[in-house]
């Protein structure tokens, strides 16, 4: 069995953690790291904590518009396709390096098996939700997180093979949050106490790109009663530079600790220390899940409906008074159902892979 990884950033460094390791007990697997992520805060180290192998080929492929950053990775990964002539093409989630993998794989006549298959927040808008849908058409293998995601594959008729095995994301989070609780000094860092404080995360397009929006989310954290941990992603951190009396807000808050972004284990130990999680994040929103911590997502839809359905995420968008009444519910008293495969995920995708590219 011979597999070709394309990966591009931080979620999908995470969740090869899970799987590159079982696919290279049973056969060979070469990585490309498109370069999507190319700051060594959203990449490198993550490569470090995690223990997964470096990527074979670094193709150096990082800003643009969509368009032009999916176009020069498909060019890239062609020839490279025709190097390694591997049995599959294997993609995570729903970035550009997701699609061009997916398109390259295609076109050049390889399976592809896409993990995290059949998610939709059915909003357009997004980018991430064409290239999942695109994805998912251009799939021989579709891996999918929750029984939701294959209902989802169904109603569109997908062609390829639809099978459910939980999500490798979340088999990570639960091997290593006792890691990060034994080895992070995050809460010493950023001069918090358990329990007492608000993990924050934002970057998507649709929330940072426009200022009035960005104010909206510099105004929900101004007014968080509690201690505030923003984890700034880079490309917030540039809206924020860019719009210099909204940085100014945030620097001045006695409550808020800006931070640079955090590696895994750091996350990790700051999520499962939070009260609440405040987040645009579609990853974060299991993470938080799976470890128990309520989460406020900033947008009015989320692909990840069942963390919502059991009580645990609540939809605010960017609207403030919802945000503070969503942060100040106490968690939900129920246990929490099992939705993500209880860590055996990435068992799973290596077995199904063994299998696919075995059969005649």
């Amino acid at each position: 069995m011979r597999i070709t990884t394309v990966i591009g950033n931080r979620p999908q460094f995470v969740k090869a953690a899970a799987v590159s390791g079982r696919i290279r007990e049973i056969g060979s697997e070469t990585t490309i790291h498109t370069g999507q992520h190319y700051d060594d805060e959203l990449s490198a180290i993550f490569f470090t904590e995690l223990g997964i192998p470096a990527p074979e080929v670094q193709l150096g492929i990082g800003s643009g518009s969509n368009t032009d950053q999916t176009a020069r990775m498909l060019a890239a990964l062609g020839p490279e396709l025709e190097r390694e002539r591997p049995d599959l093409v294997l993609v995570y989630g729903d970035t550009n390096s997701t699609l061009a993998g997916a398109l390259a794989g295609a076109q050049a006549g390889v399976a592809v098996a896409h993990v995290e298959a059949g998610m939709r927040s059915f909003d357009r808008r997004m980018p991430e939700e064409l290239n999942r849908v695109l994805t998912d058409h251009a799939s021989d293998l579709l891996l999918c997180s929750t029984p939701v995601a294959v209902d989802n594959l169904r109603r569109e008729a997908v062609a390829g093979e639809v099978e459910l095995v939980g999500d490798v994301m979340a088999d990570v989070a639960l091997a290593f949050a006792p890691v990060a609780s034994e080895r992070s000094r995050a809460l010493v860092e950023h001069r918090v106490e358990e329990g007492d404080y608000v993990l924050v995360t934002a970057h998507r397009a649709g929330n940072v790109d426009d200022p009035a929006r960005l104010e909206h989310l510099v105004e929900i954290l101004e007014a968080v009663p509690h201690d505030v941990v923003f984890a700034v992603h880079p490309r917030t951190r540039a809206r924020l530079e860019a719009v210099p009396e909204l940085r100014d807000r945030l620097e001045r808050a006695p409550h808020l600790r800006l931070a640079r972004p955090l590696g895994y284990l750091d996350f990790l130990r700051l999520l499962t220390g939070a009260r609440a999680l405040l987040t645009d994040s579609g990853g974060a929103q299991k993470e938080a899940y799976v470890l128990g911590v309520p989460c406020v997502t900033l947008r009015d839809r989320t692909e990840w409906v069942e963390t919502v359905e059991a009580g645990w995420n609540t939809l605010v968008d960017l609207e403030v008074a919802a945000a503070l009444g969503a942060l100040e519910r106490p968690a939900p008293s129920a246990e929490r159902p099992q939705l993500y495969g209880g860590g055996h995920a990435g068992e799973r995708v290596r077995d199904l892979l063994a299998a696919y590219t075995a059969a005649p």
